[in-house]
């Protein structure tokens, strides 16, 4: 399975890395695969546009020189737009398996007492939920893989401001 996920991360970074115009100037990419750290959280936006946020723990495991396995794991905020957040409402829990793919984005604000604020999130474009069904095959169910919401937008990030 580890080998089959490395494949297709392999050959989507290729696609997205291939430059499309000779004007290229940077690449913002972002292609995780992790656990949900908690259930989504999800807001209702004016116009019912849905908004989920969720943390996502990715965990990164090699040998020190002494041969001891060691863990570290990063924790990254995930916000899905329109219908992949629904679709995390519905279908996602803490520990799902998920495969994200998206962009990095800074938002900042200032707190009650004036101070700047600084957030750096992923906002997810493509999602593949990778658990294993109760059925006993493997992935997500195959009507739900490699969502990309018809109704996102790429350049579109909605409100610059969250309401959560």
């Amino acid at each position: 399975m580890k080998k089959l996920i490395f494949k297709f991360v392999k050959s989507r970074l290729a696609q997205h890395l291939r430059p499309k115009t000779l004007n290229m100037r940077g690449v913002n990419k972002v292609i995780l695969i992790g656990n949900l750290g908690k259930d989504p959280d999800i807001q209702f936006l004016e116009g019912n546009i849905g908004v989920a946020k969720f943390s996502l723990a990715t965990t990164e495991t090699y040998k020190d020189r002494g041969g001891k396995l060691i863990s570290q794991t990063e924790w990254h905020t995930v916000v899905l737009w329109r219908g992949l957040a629904e679709l995390a409402q519905k279908y996602l829990h803490k520990g799902s398996l998920v495969y994200i793919e998206g962009r990095l984005k800074t938002r900042s604000w200032e707190d009650k007492e004036g101070n700047k604020k600084f957030a750096t999130e992923i906002v997810g474009d493509n999602l593949i939920m990778l658990d294993k069904r109760n059925d006993g095959t493997h992935g997500g169910s195959p009507d739900l893989e490699g969502l990309s919401g018809p109704d996102i937008t790429p350049g579109d990030d909605g409100p610059e401001i969250l309401p959560f």
